[in-house]
């Protein structure tokens, strides 16, 4: 496995990887690895036969009070890992390679961004300004760097999900984004970095974010389209645990991640919640078809 620190390098090894009649696949990650990225580097491993992670810990999706600074890092315990499953290429660049300093003009970096409209108003948009725009930018920027045929995001991260393979399609990129489903503990926790910070008693009760999730497809299954009645059934769930601040608990459709009134028959829909136990936040879904 290749270990590349600069764009140039990586799009000369992805040319030569093409070159090769190689399908290339990436997963872009933000490093600290747990089984949840591995099984995207699976699933990537599974539908191409070259196989980039790139590890990038990106400032412009965090927001001046979260944990950019603390966010858990471990290039040396990811390349063991990404090793070891086979990966070809792990591209692990700089702040300053991805966002280069005009030094030329005071201008400020980044000087060029890329936003969805829409797509980021609601759910986590909502209460993390800039940071789609953040995650936006970064992913267009990794794909110019390592010029994947294929994209593999999580589908825990399911706005962000959404809003990449909408943008993959709105820019005409000729890339196939797929979605990989939500890696989970035995107690139905979500796999995520940020789990390493619940201590003992948060980490008990955090898995009410599953239980609040399967009570919306639960009642979305069982007939109910009043979008406000599944709203509620995801509240009660969570009311069952005393250390969990709601930040939200919403349905929207699952393509246009706009909020829905009532259910459509056929329709796709987004359950989601986000919840802090103390500084913590965690969030978790489900995606729902609607009966007919």
């Amino acid at each position: 496995m290749k270990l590349l620190r600069t764009v140039e390098a990586m799009q000369a090894h992805a040319d030569a990887a093409q070159s090769a009649g190689r399908t290339r696949a990436l997963v872009p990650t933000l490093g600290a690895l747990h089984d949840g990225h591995l099984a995207l580097v699976r699933t990537a491993l599974d539908k191409a036969d070259h196989v980039t992670v790139s590890v990038f810990v990106n400032p412009t999706q965090f927001g001046p009070a979260e944990d950019y600074d603390t966010y858990p890092r471990d290039l040396e315990g990811d390349r063991a890992a990404l090793q070891a499953l086979g990966v070809d290429a792990l591209f692990a660049p700089s702040v300053d390679e991805v966002y280069p300093f005009v030094e030329d003009e005071a201008l400020p970096s980044p000087l060029a961004w890329v936003s969805v409209e829409q797509l980021d108003e609601h759910l986590c948009g909502a209460y993390r300004e800039g940071h789609f725009r953040g995650v936006a930018t970064v992913v267009t920027k990794l794909f110019h760097a390592c010029r994947p045929d294929i994209g593999v995001f999580g589908k825990k991260d399911a706005q962000q999900y959404v809003l990449l393979r909408r943008l993959t399609e709105a820019l005409l990129l000729d890339i196939e984004i797929v979605g990989v489903p939500t890696v989970r503990e035995p107690d139905g926790l979500a796999k995520s970095s940020r789990n390493a910070y619940l201590d003992p008693h948060e980490r008990a009760q955090a898995p009410v974010l599953y239980e609040a999730v399967t009570a919306a497809k639960t009642a979305i299954e069982g007939g109910e389209q009043e979008a406000q009645a599944v709203v509620g059934a995801m509240q009660n769930s969570l009311s069952a645990a005393p250390l969990a601040r709601i930040q939200y608990a919403d349905v929207v459709d699952a393509s246009t991640l706009q909020p829905v009134q009532r259910l459509a028959p056929g329709q796709e829909v987004l359950a989601a919640v986000a919840v802090f136990f103390g500084d913590t936040r965690l969030i978790d879904n489900a995606f729902v078809s609607v009966p007919r």
